[in-house]
């Protein structure tokens, strides 16, 4: 069973933020606003099942998984991309 880490994480800071969103082929414009804000995570961790809230001035955005199953994470509020994700227990 991996720890628990349920909690509400506040926002500290952020290194080489805008070149990573770079190597990620993320316009320039919405890079620029990504860099702007300072995002705080609330996560909730029960068993096998995380949910997990990151909360801007803009915009909240919510993964919803099983740990170890692979779910479609949907990207689309942050840059209108899909993608298979798949995590795993240590």
């Amino acid at each position: 069973m991996p720890p628990n880490l349920s909690g509400y994480y506040r926002f500290v800071s952020q290194d080489n933020m805008e070149n990573y969103l770079r190597a990620l082929d993320i316009n320039v414009a919405l890079r620029k606003l990504v860099c702007l804000l300072k995002p705080d995570k609330e996560i909730i961790h029960t068993g096998d099942h995380m949910t997990i809230r990151t909360l801007t001035s803009l915009r909240n955005y919510i993964m919803d998984f099983d740990l170890g199953v692979e779910f479609e994470e949907d990207l689309g509020p942050v840059d209108g991309r899909k993608c298979q994700t798949t995590t795993q227990t240590r």
